[in-house]
Order: C-alpha cells, then sequence, then structure tokens
C-alpha cells in the first residue's frame, strides 16, 4: 500500500509540475516583432519601454525586404510583423500558406499615402514624351501605382481592373510613358534614373526622397483603410494575451504624436485612441 501511496504522489507531482510548464508556456513574456526599419521598427521602438513596464522581454526584427517577415511569422521565429498592408498580406498568404487565413491582420495602425515623387520635373502635370516611370511590382502596389497615375490624367486604364490592373492594361497613354517595374523597395533608389517614380511611403523615408515629394493619394479615400499597415499574426495567436498587451500600449496617443511629429504627414495614424 505504501508503494502504491508513493507512486500516486510521484504522479501527481508530475502532473502538477506539468501544469505549472504549461501555464508558465501561456504567461510567455518574450515578443518578437518583425518590422520594416522605417517607419514601423522606429513606431515600435518608440513604444517598447511600455512593453517592457508590462514585463515583456522585447526583440524588434528589422527586415528590409517584403517576403522575409512574412516567411519568419509563418515558421514561428516571430510573434507578429509589421510592415504590410492587408491586401499584400492576404496576396502573399494565397500563394505561400496552406490555407488562406493562416496569417491574418490583428489590427490597422497607419498608412502610407502611395505618393509620386521626382527629381527632375517640379510639378505632376509636367510629364514629358516618353517619360519613365517607375513602380512597385508587387501585384497590388503597382496596381495602386497605376491608379494614382490615372487620378493626375497621365494615363487611362480599362474599366473594372481595380486592384489587378497591371500596365497591359493601359487603354490610353497620351504621354507615351514607359511603365519601369522594380521591387518596392528599390524604386525609390532609381529616382535620379526616371522622369517620376511612385513609391510607398516607409520606402521613400528609407531613401530620404520625401523632398521630391509632388502629390500623394487622398488621406481620406478609401485606400487609407484599404491600404492601412497591419500587425499581422499567425490566426492562433491573434487572441493571445501577448498580442493584446501589444496593441495596448501601440494604439494609444504616444503612437499618433510621435507618427505626427516624426513624419510629417508621409504616415498617419488609423486607429482610435480611446
Amino acid at each position: 500500500m505504501k508503494q502504491l501511496i508513493k507512486g500516486l504522489t510521484v504522479l501527481c507531482l508530475s502532473a502538477a509540475l506539468v501544469g505549472c510548464g504549461a501555464d508558465s508556456s501561456s504567461d510567455d513574456k518574450t515578443i518578437k516583432i518583425g518590422a520594416s526599419v522605417t517607419p514601423h521598427a522606429e513606431i515600435i521602438e518608440n513604444i517598447k519601454p511600455d512593453l517592457e513596464d508590462l514585463g515583456y522581454d522585447v526583440e524588434i526584427v528589422e527586415f528590409s525586404d517584403y517576403v522575409k517577415p512574412n516567411q519568419a511569422l509563418y515558421e514561428g521565429e516571430i510573434d507578429c510583423n509589421y510592415f504590410q498592408h492587408t491586401p499584400y498580406l492576404e496576396d502573399w498568404v494565397a500563394n505561400n500558406c496552406e490555407n488562406d487565413d493562416d496569417l491574418v491582420a490583428a489590427a490597422k495602425i497607419h498608412f502610407e499615402p502611395l505618393g509620386i515623387y521626382s527629381s527632375k520635373h517640379s510639378d505632376v502635370s509636367d510629364v514629358p514624351d516618353g517619360a519613365q516611370i517607375a513602380v512597385p511590382n508587387d501585384t497590388t502596389n503597382e496596381a495602386r501605382a497605376l491608379q494614382l497615375l490615372q487620378a493626375q490624367g497621365i494615363i487611362t486604364l480599362a474599366e473594372g481592373k481595380g486592384l489587378e490592373a497591371t500596365k497591359a492594361d493601359i487603354v490610353e497613354n497620351p504621354y507615351n510613358v514607359e511603365i519601369v517595374e522594380l521591387a518596392a523597395e528599390v524604386v525609390p533608389t532609381k529616382l535620379e534614373e526616371v522622369d517620376f517614380a511612385v513609391a510607398n511611403g516607409n520606402n521613400a523615408l528609407n531613401a530620404k526622397i520625401t523632398e521630391y515629394l509632388l502629390v500623394t493619394e487622398d488621406k481620406d479615400s478609401e485606400a487609407a483603410d484599404e491600404f492601412a499597415n497591419v500587425i499581422a499574426v499567425r490566426k492562433e495567436d491573434k487572441d493571445s494575451q501577448k498580442i493584446k498587451d501589444l496593441l495596448d500600449v501601440l494604439e494609444t496617443q504616444k503612437t499618433v504624436d510621435f507618427i505626427n511629429d516624426t513624419y510629417d504627414g508621409v504616415v498617419i495614424s488609423v486607429f482610435d485612441v480611446e
């Protein structure tokens, strides 16, 4: 009987230890956030002390491309990422994941109006015949760039193409412009080589070309909602405590003030401050 009681005691202690382990993992206080250098990592760096005050060990993993942050998140190397808008996230997931909701947006944080930049021309209406215009080559951003060029009267696209538009859908090209497709992060670095460049706000900031901005998407347009940059997570982690804590300190007036003071309209916050 004593041996039986002893055995049961060992089993109970083992179960307790296992239970403690489970609780410990659920209280994981390390958070790894993947982010583009500008403005995303800078915005996170601003609220890093607030996460640390909640007991978190915070690691910001900086990325310079548009593929690795989602791959790292999908493979569990980081807890979330912050660099993309929802259409890009959904497009990436559709082409790289087993399920269409493996990665999801947890919250919309800011909008970077797509802008037309030029170091050669002072007005977007000053389009020479045969002008070269660099645009991002990823699906959603290229269509968005073409829509912006259409809004400025530079080209006309076939009706109904929306975010599926490509340069093959240009039906009127009065200036005979040449659309030069480049990786989004490369576009602003080629500003001196083309007449105009249509660049994302973060890439323009990274390349330090914001002084050459001529026009942007309307900040009150549907694009501000459609293309807001998000915190992306694995679906199963969307309601985790660490993501809730991250959003609690991120969606604050402190972040709004930092964005307004730092980026001068190239980046704007889109969340409501309670």
